[in-house]
């Protein structure tokens, strides 16, 4: 048997936390003690490696942290009475964080963990997912997010905008990044009572508009808005206009929709990204030609597919396989691949040139980006478009 160093244990303690931490929150004492072998030799084996023996009884001599250390006595023929190292027992999970240093953590994680299932039971399960929050979170955030779940559990149809919530300390910026961990939270604690939906759904809160920016590359066009060329306005008062437009361009990148000229009937939509479905509520576009143009990236298609989805007479542009090939030294690396290995509805043409990202073809998450193909190319291109 192997002999097992502290230092083995150690290690072997850090992955059984990293794997099984979430559940211990839950779990309590269940399976609990756990006992470790620390690789008891036989004579023979012993003999074979004295040094190492040694250092290994010594090792666990010196040794001093959580838990018990049990030794046992062996008496061999040609070593006499040895006193050994036998096992390890660790009664609560507490002990394993301290072996591996992640005491404090731990401790604090569940002494919130008790904190908030005391006040809302329903959150026993999902709460342990937020281990990190739970473990790392200064006192003052804790206390916020406990206390704008409060304050939503009791008034769960408020229809406020998050601002106005009467919680201590709670910013736009603050609130940006823990939108998910709330809404988890409250969805659980009110449990079927319709808490499906985004942040705003489930925590019956008011959504602020949705802006979308468009530019306006017609003078007809523009004399209908005052003569604005430049709009960004609530997709809502956008679909409320009379806007007789023949084109509509759909770009991902801002500067892309800013380096537009002007083209007889057309408006250009600019950084929607995701949010392209929201054209659909906007009635006057159906009646145009429309196209999209985005990165030559698996995220660029996928956005061009669930955009098509809405607007069924949506095509693309510049995001076809010789573009990509042309502009290969302007290539970067795509952070993260979308998941899907297909796109539903992509053109066949669209489809090959998704599937080769995908596969790899070309390299390790080829990306193109639009604003990096030269302007005199897009330009060109767009106005054939017409």
């Amino acid at each position: 048997m192997k002999l097992k160093l502290p230092e083995d244990v150690r290690r072997m303690l850090q992955r059984r936390f990293e794997n099984n931490h979430r559940d211990w929150l839950v779990a309590g004492g269940e399976s609990w003690p756990q006992e470790f072998a620390l690789g008891v030799p036989t004579e023979q084996e012993a003999l074979r490696q004295v040094d190492g023996v040694r250092a290994w009884v010594t090792a666990w001599q010196e040794w001093c942290g959580s838990g018990a250390l049990t030794f046992c006595e062996r008496r061999w023929n040609s070593l006499g009475l040895q006193r050994l190292p036998e096992k390890l027992v660790l009664q609560t999970p507490e002990e394993v964080a301290f072996w591996i240093g992640e005491g404090a953590r731990w401790s604090r994680a569940l002494k919130r963990y008790r904190e908030l299932i005391g006040r809302w039971g329903a959150l026993a399960g999902p709460l342990a997912r937020y281990f990190a929050v739970l473990a790392d979170y200064c006192d003052e955030d804790y206390l916020r997010i406990s206390d704008m779940v409060s304050w939503i559990v009791s008034h769960p149809e408020s229809g406020l905008y998050p601002r106005q919530l009467p919680v201590y300390g709670l910013d736009s910026k603050w609130l940006e990044g823990r939108k998910g961990l709330i809404g988890d939270l409250v969805a659980a604690i009110l449990n079927g009572k319709g808490r499906d939906g985004d942040f705003y759904q489930r925590c019956g809160l008011q959504a602020p508009p949705l802006l979308i920016r468009m530019r306006v590359l017609d003078q007809g066009l523009r004399s209908r808005v005052g003569g604005l060329s430049d709009i960004t306005a609530p997709v809502e008062d956008l679909a409320a206009l009379d806007f007789p437009a023949s084109r509509v361009f759909i770009v991902e990148n801002l500067q892309t929709g800013l380096a537009f000229s002007d083209i007889p009937g057309a408006v250009v939509f600019m950084r929607l990204g995701y949010h392209v479905d929201v054209l659909a509520r906007i009635p006057w576009i159906s009646r145009a030609r429309c196209t999209y143009w985005g990165d030559i990236d698996t995220h660029g298609f996928a956005i061009l597919s669930l955009a098509r989805s809405h607007l069924g007479n949506l095509e693309s542009v510049l995001m076809d396989e010789e573009i990509l090939l042309s502009h290969e030294a302007l290539w970067v690396k795509e952070k993260e691949q979308h998941g899907s290995p297909e796109q539903a509805l992509l053109t066949v043409s669209e489809q090959a040139v998704y599937a080769g990202l995908k596969q790899q073809r070309r390299g390790q998450n080829v990306r193109l980006e639009q604003e990096r193909i030269p302007w005199v190319v897009a330009w060109q291109q767009l106005q054939e478009t017409r």
